[in-house]
């Protein structure tokens, strides 16, 4: 009854207050012209190319090098800083190369072309009763793309998604095609995960599966002060806990200081999983993106939308959820369209032990500037060995901060301004930042939080001296 009349509450708001719901659509500024979700950074291509077959797909590097032409490489383009486009570049967008090309059940391995969906794996594998061990949040993403910006997500025990990869074909600058992985070509393996596209056409990859698994989902209010004992003990000292998602409070009554946290936990009972693992539909949409809406433009909506979500979650604690649908988050209330502004994303890590003092230094930062927070979630992502550009040589905690912003060149200076402060403060912590937003970081900033980024780009035009392959992040930090 509880989680009825929550649901009620919410349908009461939508309804009452709809009229101030409706946003204008943005519109394609012309076929030329390509941006990606952030919308930010409209350029004149020199065209797209969709294509399907390998043969195909050579052809467009054939002719690249012929003509001397860039590439840059797209899927869902859901980085938001121009990694996936260029100044009249030829744009090889990889939707389409979408195939499953081979499952093994016993050894839990699937192969897939880089242009498939995470939903797309989960709905082949769910009837197998095998589940994914790494990826975001949502699942609308491809499997090249989620490589190439070495995603992560939920799991508290797997790390990143590099520690699940365990092969991929990789087609070069020059036209050749390599098996890259730890074994073979394992330099290229540690450079091309996390490379944001800049060493090849990932053309399809090995992923190490595991079995599906059932949960407990259970709630709880935390100060934030609280935070840092009670994930070491109750979470990460837990071996049954397997998931874990925190929110922190944007809400102006409690700004940064209340948080409540989500664990999943591993429940054993034989059998059990069968009766929760139909995958999930997304539901209460409308609702849902409508109160992220008035958050945009109104404060004390921030206040409403806090407390709904709070007593909404709450209400969950005992509920039973597969492996596989935490894994399918809502995302489409998450879908935005207006002519002036837009919703984006910075992420920021920060060392488990720094998380009180971090925030009671970010607050300060955001209490003096104007910035429209819209929600900060917190993840914790494990030490990431490997990868060239790693974000987390650590224990870390990930703030993920949802922001609205104008599109205006002034906008965007004035959001500049602050994430460079923000970013001042994480590195202050020993903390890092995530590279598939907005190149606001400056240079110096991206050497600090990445200390191998030289190696990174010295390795680039090793492997690709004549830079065929490249983007507006390659563009602003190259050496």
């Amino acid at each position: 009854m509880k989680r009825l009349f929550v649901l009620v509450i919410g349908v009461a708001l939508y309804i009452s207050l709809f009229t101030f719901s409706v946003h204008k659509p943005s519109s394609v500024v012309s076929d030329d012209y390509m941006t990606d979700v952030g919308k930010l950074m409209p350029v004149k291509i020199r065209k797209v190319v969709k294509e399907t077959e390998l043969s195909s797909i050579q052809e467009v590097i054939d002719e690249a090098n012929q003509e001397n032409l860039k590439v840059s490489i797209a899927g869902k383009r859901h980085s938001m800083g121009g990694h996936t486009y260029y100044h009249d570049s030829v744009v090889l967008e990889m939707t389409g190369y979408n195939k499953i090309l081979d499952f093994d059940k016993e050894k839990k391995t699937i192969t897939v072309q880089s242009g498939a969906t995470w939903v797309d794996i989960q709905q082949f594998i769910n009837k197998h009763g095998l589940a994914i061990q790494v990826m975001q949040s949502q699942n609308i993403f491809t499997v090249g793309g989620s490589i190439s910006v070495n995603a992560h997500g939920r799991d508290i025990r797997k790390g990143s998604l590099n520690s699940t990869v365990n092969s991929f074909r990789l087609l070069t600058a020059d036209g050749e095609i390599l098996t890259v992985s730890r074994e073979q070509n394992s330099e290229l393996f540690f450079l091309a995960l996390g490379g944001y596209g800049l060493f090849g056409v990932i053309l399809d990859v090995e992923l190490q599966l595991m079995d599906d698994e059932l949960y407990e989902m259970n709630t709880e209010m935390l100060d934030y002060t609280e935070y840092r004992d009670y994930f070491r003990e109750k979470v990460l000292d837990n071996q049954n806990a397997k998931m874990h998602l925190a929110r922190l409070s944007n809400a102006p009554d409690s700004f940064l200081t209340e948080m409540y946290v989500t664990n999943y936990q591993l429940v054993s009972e034989k059998g059990a999983l069968q009766e929760h693992d139909d995958l999930s539909k997304e539901h209460m949409t409308r609702v849902s993106k409508f109160a992220l809406g008035m958050a945009r433009d109104f404060d004390w909506a921030k206040d409403v939308f806090w407390n709904l979500q709070k007593q909404y979650f709450l209400q969950t604690n005992g509920d039973l959820i597969s492996r596989n649908n935490v894994m399918r988050s809502e995302s489409k209330f998450l879908e935005y369209e207006a002519e002036n502004d837009n919703d984006v994303l910075q992420e920021y890590f920060v060392p488990v032990d720094s998380f009180a003092d971090y925030i009671d230094d970010l607050r300060d930062v955001l209490t003096k500037e104007e910035l429209n927070l819209l929600n900060i979630t917190v993840r914790y992502v494990n030490h990431d060995e490997g990868p060239v550009l790693s974000y987390s040589d650590e224990k870390m905690f990930a703030l993920v901060l949802l922001i609205n912003q104008g599109l205006s060149e002034k906008e965007q200076k004035k959001t500049e301004g602050v994430v460079r402060k923000m970013i001042d403060v994480t590195l202050a912590h020993g903390g890092s930042y995530y590279l598939p937003y907005m190149p606001y970081p400056t240079k110096d900033q991206m050497k600090r939080a990445y200390p191998r980024s030289e190696e990174f780009f010295e390795k680039k035009k090793q492997y690709d001296p004549s830079e065929r392959f490249t983007n507006f992040f390659y563009e602003e930090y190259k050496q």
